[in-house]
C-alpha cells in the first residue's frame, strides 16, 4: 500500500457542522478542492470559499426531499477506484469520474432524535442512507482515501497535512477507517435496536450492542485487565450522563459500583433517601426527615462495609449532608445537584468524587440488560417492576401491621438490589441487616442477622436492631429454615415472592411463630 497520498480534493457534507468551515478553510489553504451537498454547501459558499456542488459533478440535482443526492457512480467510484490498477483508472477516464482523496462525513442525528422521543416517522426520516454508503465506502478504499466521521478528529487530520505536506499517512488513514466502520456500525445498532422497539419484537434475529468511547481506564475490575467506558447515548440520568465536579477519574469499579447505587436510591422518591453500596451490594439504605438523617441510617447498617464506599442520594447534597459524609473515606458521591456550600466541604477533600445529575433515573424504565457468556451473550429487560400494597397477598393468620407495612415495602425494593440470594432486615425506614450473594438463602439470613449484632456493639446498642424487624427475601424459602432463623433474630413479618412446593409448611412455621408475611407472587434474582 501507498503510504503517503496527497489530497486534492475533498467531499464534506456534515449534518453536525461543529468545526466544518475552519476544516474548509485550513483544506483551501493546501489548495484541496472542496465538494459539498446541501446545506453544507450553502456555508462553505457563504464564508468566501469556493466549493462544487455534488449534484453539478453527478449531473443530477438532489431529490426527494434530499434522499438521492450522492448516490452515484461518480461519487462512489471516486471514493472506490483503485489509483494504481490501470482498469480502473481507465474506467474512471472513460466515464468522467474524479478521484475523491478525503471524505468528511458525520450523520443524520438519528440517536438524537430518538432520544428527544420523536415520533416514528420523524425517527425513519432521520435515518442515513448515502453518508453511510459513502463511508463504507471510503473506508474499505483506506489505501488511497482518509474518511473522517467526527469533527473531534479535525485537528488531527490538519496535524496530519500540515506534518506531511498536505498528505496523509497510511497508519493514520487505517485508524479513521476503523473509527469509520465502527461509527456505521454503532449506527446501524441504533437503528435496529429502536425498530425492534417500535415494532415490539423482543428477539430479533440479529442483535448488537454499540457504544461511543466515553473515557480509556486504568483497568478493569484489577490491574491486569484492560477496559474502557462506552455511552450508547441515553439521556437516562446517572454515571454516564453526571457532571464530576473533583476527584480523580472514576475507575471501572467506581462506575460499576456508582450506577448500583444510584439506580438503587432512585427507588425511593418520597422522602430523603440514601443508598451506600460496595462492590455493588448496599451495604445501608435509609429514609429520614432530611437528607442528612437518611445517609446516617443507611451509615449506622454497616459502617464497616461503608468505608471506601459509593453514595447516592435521591436529593441534592446540602452542606450538613456534606459535613457528615466527609467524616469516613468516601470513593464517590452521586446526587440530582449539590449546593455552593457543599461543593465547598468536598473540595478539602481532593480524592472524594462529587457526581450530580438534573434528575432521578425513572426507577419504572429500563434499559435492554446483557451479559456475555462463552459463545454469545444473554439478553433481558431490565427488573424494573415494582410492588404497591395492594400487590401483596397476606398467607398467615395475621396480617402485617401498618409500620410493619411500610417497612415490608421499603426491604423489598433494597432487596432488588442485592445479589442472590439476598435478604434484607428493615427497621422504621432503614436496613440494618443485608445478607448478599451466598449459594444458601439460609446462610444470608444468618450473615445479615450477625452483621446487625456487630453494629449493634459498635452503636452501643442494647440488643440487634433485628429484634422488631421486618425481612425480605428475594426469592421464595424453599424450607422453613430460613425463615425460622430471621424469627430467631427477631424479625416479626416477611415478604417474599412465595411459589416453593414448600410454602404451606413455611406458613405453617410462620404462624406458629406469630410473623405476619406476605406474597408478592414475583421474584427478585440478581446474579
Amino acid at each position: 500500500m501507498t503510504d503517503l497520498v496527497a489530497i486534492r480534493r475533498a467531499l464534506i457534507s456534515v449534518s453536525d457542522k461543529t468545526g466544518m468551515l475552519d476544516l474548509a478553510r485550513v483544506l483551501h489553504a493546501h489548495g484541496v478542492e472542496l465538494l459539498s451537498t446541501g446545506g453544507t454547501s450553502g456555508m462553505i459558499r457563504e464564508a468566501g470559499l469556493p466549493v462544487r456542488d455534488v449534484s453539478d459533478v453527478t449531473g443530477f440535482p438532489e431529490m426527494m426531499d434530499g434522499r438521492v443526492k450522492t448516490l452515484h457512480p461518480k461519487v462512489h467510484g471516486g471514493l472506490l477506484a483503485l489509483r494504481d490498477d490501470a482498469e480502473h483508472v481507465a474506467a474512471m477516464n472513460t466515464h468522467g469520474i474524479e478521484a475523491i482523496d478525503l471524505l468528511v462525513v458525520n450523520l443524520y442525528p438519528f440517536e438524537e432524535t430518538v432520544a428527544k422521543g420523536a415520533d416514528y416517522d420523524t425517527c425513519i426520516e432521520n435515518i442515513d442512507i448515502g453518508g453511510p454508503a459513502m463511508i463504507r465506502a471510503a473506508s474499505k478504499n483506506h489505501a488511497f482515501v482518509a474518511v473522517v466521521t467526527d469533527p473531534a478528529d479535525y485537528a488531527d487530520l490538519l496535524a496530519q497535512l500540515d506534518a506531511n505536506k498536505g498528505a496523509t499517512p497510511l497508519a493514520f488513514r487505517q485508524h479513521l477507517a476503523l473509527t469509520a466502520y465502527s461509527r456505521t456500525a454503532a449506527y446501524d445498532t441504533a437503528v435496529s435496536t429502536w425498530l425492534a422497539g417500535a415494532i415490539g419484537e423482543t428477539t430479533p434475529r440479529y442483535r448488537s450492542f454499540a457504544g461511543k468511547l466515553a473515557q480509556g481506564l486504568r483497568y478493569g475490575e484489577n490491574p491486569h485487565q484492560s477496559a474502557a467506558f462506552y455511552t450508547n447515548g441515553s439521556n437516562r440520568p446517572g454515571v454516564a450522563t453526571a457532571k464530576q465536579w473533583q476527584g480523580k477519574e472514576l475507575s471501572y469499579n467506581n462506575i460499576n459500583d456508582t450506577d448500583a447505587a444510584f439506580e438503587l436510591v432512585a427507588e425511593f422518591s418520597a422522602g430523603p433517601a440514601c443508598a451506600i453500596i460496595k462492590h455493588a451490594n448496599p451495604c445501608g439504605v435509609g429514609q429520614g426527615k432530611t437528607l442528612t438523617e437518611a445517609y446516617q441510617r443507611a451509615y449506622q447498617c454497616d459502617q464497616t462495609s461503608a468505608f471506601g464506599g459509593i453514595v447516592a442520594l435521591n436529593q441534592p447534597l446540602d452542606a450538613a449532608t456534606a459535613e457528615e459524609i466527609v467524616k469516613i473515606f468516601t470513593e464517590v458521591v452521586i446526587a440530582p445537584g449539590a449546593s455552593d456550600e457543599a461543593r465547598a466541604i468536598f473540595a478539602a477533600k481532593k480524592n472524594l468524587r462529587l457526581l450530580t445529575t438534573d434528575a432521578l433515573p425513572d426507577a419504572g424504565k429500563g434499559n435492554l440488560a446483557f451479559r456475555q457468556v462463552a459463545g454469545g451473550f444473554l439478553v433481558q429487560d431490565s427488573d424494573v417492576d415494582t410492588i404497591k400494597a395492594a400487590d401483596l397477598k397476606v398467607v398467615t393468620k395475621r396480617a402485617p401491621t401498618e409500620a410493619e407495612l411500610a417497612d415490608l415495602l421499603f426491604a423489598w425494593k433494597v432487596a432488588k438490589h442485592v445479589k442472590s440470594n439476598a435478604i434484607v432486615y428493615v427497621k422504621d425506614g432503614a436496613t440494618v441487616g443485608v445478607g448478599a450473594g451466598q449459594m444458601s438463602r439460609v446462610d444470608s439470613t444468618r450473615i445479615a442477622a450477625r452483621k446487625a449484632e456487630d453494629m449493634a456493639d459498635v452503636l452501643g446498642l442494647p440488643q440487634s436492631p433485628t429484634i422488631g424487624s421486618v425481612v425480605a427475601s428475594d426469592a421464595f424459602f424453599p424450607f422453613p429454615d430460613g425463615l425460622l432463623t430471621a424469627a430467631a433474630a427477631g424479625a416479626t413479618a416477611v415478604i417474599q415472592p412465595g411459589g416453593s412446593m414448600n410454602d404451606q409448611a413455611v406458613i405453617d412455621a410462620a404462624d406458629a411463630e406469630g410473623l405476619a408475611m406476605v406474597f408478592t407472587g414475583q421474584r427478585h434474582f440478581r446474579h
